[in-house]
């Protein structure tokens, strides 16, 4: 069965958790589209996970709040985002793309942005880590996902010990 009705062809799935075959429509070169039947395919009902919650920060967090977004989303740490030239923290969330987003349209610039890690419990030398994919930036030095300018970090571990914490446990 070969159709060219266009881009509404390109898949249909069975009804949520039915054992009907899934038909997947793959384009030819010559542009037809040629459904492919799989032998099975189950869809589970499940539920959609909750992404933890970001909170945008400039004062120091309240530490019922950061136990809040360290139990939400990793269980032992939090992720971060600092503008370190706003001083400015985006604390929690799956990714560090996702703080960086709010900050950005909250008004940060890229440049000033640098991802890191928070673990509460560890003391002041081991709470946070550096490391981030949003800090791979090759055009300006930094070609690995840890921050590798002893400057940055500074300013990173000032603003975040500021409204994070200095490892102090929860």
């Amino acid at each position: 069965m070969e159709s060219d009705s266009g881009p509404s062809s390109i898949a249909r799935l069975p009804d949520e958790g039915s054992e009907q075959p899934v038909e997947e429509v793959r384009r030819r070169r010559s542009g037809r589209c040629v459904p492919i039947r799989a032998r099975h395919a189950t869809l589970p009902a499940q539920p959609m996970p909750t992404e933890p919650p970001i909170v945008i920060a400039v004062n120091p967090l309240d530490r019922a709040e950061l136990a809040r977004l360290v139990r939400d989303g990793f269980g032992d740490m939090v992720k971060f985002v600092v503008d370190v030239r706003r001083r400015v923290v985006a604390v929690g969330g799956q990714l560090h793309a996702d703080g960086e987003s709010l900050l950005l349209a909250d008004g940060s610039a890229q440049d000033d942005l640098w991802g890191a890690n928070y673990y509460p419990g560890r003391g002041p030398e081991n709470c946070i880590e550096y490391s981030a994919l949003i800090n791979i930036r090759p055009a300006t030095g930094n070609r690995g996902m840890t921050i590798e300018d002893a400057t940055v970090r500074g300013r990173v571990r000032a603003v975040a010990t500021a409204v994070l914490g200095n490892g102090e446990p929860l």
